[in-house]
C-alpha cells in the first residue's frame, strides 16, 4: 500500500496533550474492510501525539485495536500497514471505467469463493456433507480463520500487550447465553484467541472457545462498544474517539438492492445513538447526585449511609468525538468485503483527513455544563464537525 496515498505526512493539526480533558480512548466498530478508515483515524492521532491509553474494539475493530495496543507506538503504523497489505485484494484492472461494476462483481465472487489467503479460506465442511450436517460448533462455518491466527501472531506482540502499556478491550458474545462479554488485558492476559473470538462473525467464521466457552463476534449483539468505557469503574474523565463504520441515518432506498444495503447499515450501526443518549441520562444523574451532596450538612454527609448514596455520583466528564465513515462512490451492500487495494487506500485516507479536521477544531475545549457529564461532538464524513 502506498503510504503517501494512505495519508502519511507531517501533521497539520495541533492538539497539545496538556489540553486533553482526561484519558484518550479509541472505540472501534466492526465492519470488515471498512476498518481501513479506523487506521486513518489512528494515524492522524499518532502524528499529533495523541496515543490512546485505552482501545476498545469489536470484530475488525478488535484486530486493529490489538495491533495498536500490542505494539510500541513507534511500530504501530508499520504493523497496521503490514496487516492491511496482507489482506488487500489485488487484481488486474480491466482498463475502462465502464467495467467498474464488472470488476466489483468479479472481486466479490473471488473473495466469496476463494477467501483471502492471510485472513480466511473456504471450509470444506460448508459444502460437504452440507449445511445440515452436525459437524460441531467449531467447524460450523463457511470459512476457516486459521490463516488469521498466523497473521495476528506476526503483527501483534502479545507479551507487550499483556505488559499493559495500553489497555485493550475486545467485545464478544457467548454462543450459549447470548450475553455480551468484554475481555480486557487490565483484568487478565489476552491471547490471540480473544481477538479471534471478537472477529468470529457467524455463519461465515467459526466460534472460538475461551476457557471452555464458545464465543462469536460481539458485533452481532453490540457493534458499537461505547458502553464498555461509559460503564467502566472506576470512572475517569476521558476524550473518546468513537469510529462508526455503518451509518445509522441514510437516504430512503428505492430498489430491493438498496433496501438490502440499508438494512445492513441499520443492523450494524447497533443503535449507537440510543445507547449514547441513555448513557448521557445516567451520567447527568450522577452529576446531579454530586451537586445535591454539596447541599447536605457536613455532619450528615459523613454518615456511612449517606456516603454510600453519594458514591453513585461523580464529577467525571466524557467528550465523545464521533467519526462517521463516509459513503464512498461505488459503495454497496458488499462494501465490507471490499478489500481491494484502492478501497483500502480510499478509506484509510478518508479516516486520516476527517480526524485531522476534527483535531484542528478540538471541540472538547469548549465549556461544558457542569450538570452535563457527556458532550458529543460529531463529524459526518466530509462535513465539518458539530457539537
Amino acid at each position: 500500500m502506498n503510504e503517501k496515498t494512505a495519508g502519511a505526512g507531517p501533521a497539520q493539526a495541533e492538539a497539545p496533550l496538556a489540553e486533553v480533558p482526561g484519558k484518550v480512548v479509541l472505540v472501534l466498530q466492526g465492519g470488515g474492510a471498512l476498518g481501513a478508515y479506523q487506521v486513518g483515524v489512528y494515524q492522524a492521532l499518532h502524528e499529533t501525539g495523541l496515543e490512546p491509553e485505552w482501545v476498545i474494539g469489536t470484530s475488525i475493530g478488535a484486530i486493529n485495536g490489538a495491533i495498536i495496543a500490542g505494539n510500541p507506538p513507534v511500530q504501530r503504523l508499520s504493523r497496521l500497514k503490514q496487516f492491511w497489505d496482507s489482506v488487500s485484494y489485488r487484481a488486474a484492472a480491466l482498463g475502462s471505467s465502464g467495467f467498474r461494476q464488472l470488476e466489483d462483481w468479479l472481486r466479490v465472487v473471488n473473495i466469496t469463493t476463494r477467501g483471502i489467503p492471510s485472513f480466511f479460506t473456504p471450509s470444506p465442511d460448508a459444502w460437504w456433507p452440507g449445511v445440515h450436517a452436525a459437524v460441531g460448533l467449531a467447524r460450523a462455518a463457511f470459512y476457516s480463520t486459521s490463516p488469521l491466527r498466523a497473521t495476528l501472531a506476526a503483527v501483534v506482540d502479545f507479551e507487550y500487550l499483556n505488559a499493559r502499556q495500553t489497555r485493550l478491550t475486545v467485545g464478544t458474545v457467548s454462543v450459549r447465553s447470548g450475553r455480551m462479554r468484554y475481555f480486557t488485558n487490565r483484568d487478565a492476559p489476552l491471547s490471540v484467541d480473544h481477538v479471534m473470538a471478537s472477529a468470529a462473525f457467524p455463519p461465515g467464521f467459526p466460534s472460538v472457545s475461551i476457557e471452555g466457552e464458545p464465543y462469536w463476534d460481539g458485533g452481532i449483539y453490540s457493534n458499537t462498544p461505547l458502553e464498555a468505557i461509559l460503564d467502566d469503574r472506576p470512572r475517569h474523565s476521558s476524550l473518546i474517539f468513537a469510529v462508526q463504520l455503518w451509518p445509522a441515518s441514510g437516504p430512503e432506498p428505492d430498489s430491493i438492492w438498496q433496501v438490502m444495503s440499508r438494512l445492513r447499515d441499520i443492523q450494524y450501526s447497533s443503535r449507537a445513538e440510543s445507547h449514547l443518549e441513555r448513557q448521557r441520562q445516567i451520567h447527568r444523574l450522577r452529576h446531579v447526585i454530586r451537586e445535591l451532596g454539596k447541599h447536605i450538612p457536613a455532619g450528615e454527609r459523613e454518615q456511612a449511609a449517606v456516603q454510600e448514596l453519594l458514591g453513585w455520583g461523580c464529577g467525571t466528564t466524557m467528550h465523545v468525538v464521533e467519526l462517521d465513515a463516509p459513503q464512498l462512490d461505488g459503495n454497496d451492500m458488499h462494501r465490507d468485503i471490499d478489500f481491494s487495494t484502492c478501497g483500502i487506500e480510499r478509506r484509510w485516507l478518508a479516516g486520516y483527513e476527517d480526524t485531522r479536521r476534527v483535531l484542528e477544531r478540538a471541540p472538547w475545549r469548549e465549556p461544558l455544563d457542569p450538570i452535563e457529564g457527556i458532550a458529543v461532538h460529531r463529524l459526518f464524513g466530509a462535513t465539518s464537525p458539530a457539537a
